[in-house]
């Protein structure tokens, strides 16, 4: 196989605030494997969780010193690769994964989640999301969402770091609005929050009244992922008794040992790509969820539509979508992630379905 690297730009329309800070702008990379006449492509970048960190360059420079032993290699049988993929960072890892993916499913001409015998039409609703903000500027950030699309499952950003009244001031504010949409269109809209690790344990608790009064549907990672498993563990199993909703875990929930030790305190994961180093944990993160009894969200950091549409192929396993990113994007590169209202619909392509809609630089190996 030989392996080509591409750097490119994501602009965010509006840039996105959470508890760690606010992102306009990154930088990825396009990754393209090419083997006997067929080129599989995949998504990737640099990342941050709060406790983890991951720089776009150091993950360029990983990929490019495994390309001497990828050009000795075929890309399949994926088993045979798994070694190499192992020694990876999950950032690196996902980009060879979907690459592999992509042309595995071109090669067969077919999508991945036919492959994988998944009904498209078993797929739900997106949700989009609300930075954090004054209320004035989150409420015009709905607005705008709703003349994108007509969007049913809102999720609203909360750990300010200017404290809870000012969570308690989005919070009901976005209710409020929510209320009025539904008396006007005579449709309910599903109100998710999601702290991004920005609450302790007693903010937490504080929290959990006024959510329950506001309808909210589930509360996602809202204490701080913490590097041991143990004490990241105990932090959910503190909450989980005392929760009214559903509990989802995010930043604390990478890999398949992540999801045993937190099942029996948490009601749902959030996959992600990035996270779980590709779709090959990734699938097998969201079918042990399911056979547990555990909610399924997939989601996104600032990614563009390939990233997306290969975590798209996972759609009908899927709780909560959250694969809004691409749809906040003034120049994405990709095409291809169709969206009926606000349902995502798997690609129906051939490995994960998505093009490149406008031509890149040279590739840097």
């Amino acid at each position: 196989m030989q392996l080509r690297l591409r750097r490119f730009q994501l602009t965010k329309a509006v840039p996105l605030a959470i508890s760690r800070g606010t992102t306009a702008a990154v930088e990825h990379l396009l990754v393209s494997l090419e083997h006997d006449g067929l080129t599989g492509i995949g998504e990737t970048g640099g990342f941050e969780t709060g406790h983890r960190h991951y720089d776009t360059d150091a993950v360029a420079a990983e990929l490019e010193a495994v390309a001497p032993q990828l050009a000795l290699l075929a890309p399949q049988p994926l088993q045979a690769l798994e070694p190499l993929l192992a020694a990876l960072s999950p950032p690196a890892r996902c980009g060879l994964d979907l690459a592999l993916h992509d042309w595995w499913g071109k090669r067969l001409n077919q999508p991945l989640h036919r492959l994988w015998g998944l009904d498209p039409g078993a797929c739900v609703a997106t949700s989009v999301t609300l930075g954090l903000g004054t209320p004035e500027a989150v409420l015009a950030r709905l607005e705008r969402w709703w003349l994108q699309l007509p969007a049913t499952r809102i999720k609203l950003k909360l750990g300010s770091p200017a404290g809870i009244a000012h969570d308690l001031a989005l919070l009901e504010g976005v209710a409020s609005a929510l209320e009025q949409r539904r008396q006007q269109t005579g449709s309910a809209c599903e109100l998710q929050v999601d702290a991004n690790g920005g609450w302790d344990l007693a903010t937490a608790q504080a929290m959990l009244e006024p959510l329950e009064r506001a309808g909210v549907v589930l509360l996602e990672q809202p204490l701080a992922p913490l590097l041991d498993p143990q004490l990241d563990t105990a932090g959910f199993a503190a909450l989980h008794g005392l929760c009214p909703l559903p509990l989802v875990a995010d930043e604390s929930c990478w890999q398949l040992a992540d999801l045993l030790r937190l099942a029996p305190h948490v009601d749902g994961i959030n996959i992600k790509l990035l996270k779980s180093g590709g779709l090959s944990e990734a699938l097998l993160l969201a079918q042990t969820a399911r056979r547990l009894g555990l909610g399924v969200m997939v989601g996104c950091y600032s990614d563009g539509a390939l990233l997306n549409g290969a975590a798209a192929q996972l759609l009908p396993l899927v709780t909560w979508p959250d694969l809004d990113s691409h749809l906040n994007l003034v120049d994405d590169p990709f095409k291809g992630l169709p969206v009926e209202g606000d349902v995502l619909i798997p690609p129906a392509g051939p490995g994960l379905g998505i093009d490149l809609g406008i031509a890149m630089g040279q590739p840097s190996c």
